[in-house]
């Protein structure tokens, strides 16, 4: 369920809260291979499911830049900004991959507002985020990423 905010004032009062848990994704090979084509990253781990059935997961994965990218779909279940200009990604402070995402798992974040900064003409926001494999004991990514909301 996504918390809607109102302008730059509404969403300092929610530093320090938790934003809940995004809906279950499926991680198919076509996403894979589509994240493949865009970047130029073939790799057989990812793309070719036969060699990668012989390889050290059993199955292919995604790569763990496609499963950092789907952060922002994820994110925007659970907290929509309103009432404002521009919103930008200004980055990650750190982004680890402890587990990989083998071709048709699912995956979902639970996000945290950690905190809600000033800068000039609006907020840079702190986001602690977990992206989790459903039924695996480690998730796949864990970050903290920045965005900055202009009013």
């Amino acid at each position: 369920m996504s918390i809607t905010v109102n302008g730059i004032d509404d969403l300092k009062k929610l530093a320090g809260t938790d934003l809940g848990t995004s809906e279950w994704i499926e991680v198919t090979q076509e996403r894979i291979n589509t994240f493949a084509d865009a970047t130029g990253d073939h790799q057989w781990i990812h793309v070719d499911p036969e060699k990668a059935a012989e390889g050290p997961f059993g199955a292919p994965i995604a790569h763990g830049y496609l499963t950092l990218s789907l952060f922002i779909p994820l994110f925007t279940e659970l907290l929509d900004v309103q009432g404002v200009t521009t919103k930008v990604n200004y980055g990650l402070n750190k982004v680890r991959f402890p587990s990989p995402v083998k071709v048709g798992s699912k995956i979902r974040l639970v996000g945290r507002l950690a905190d809600v900064e000033d800068v000039p003409g609006g907020v840079q926001i702190t986001v602690d985020g977990t992206i989790e494999i459903e039924g695996a004991p480690k998730p796949a990514a864990v970050l903290q990423s920045l965005s900055r909301f202009y009013a």
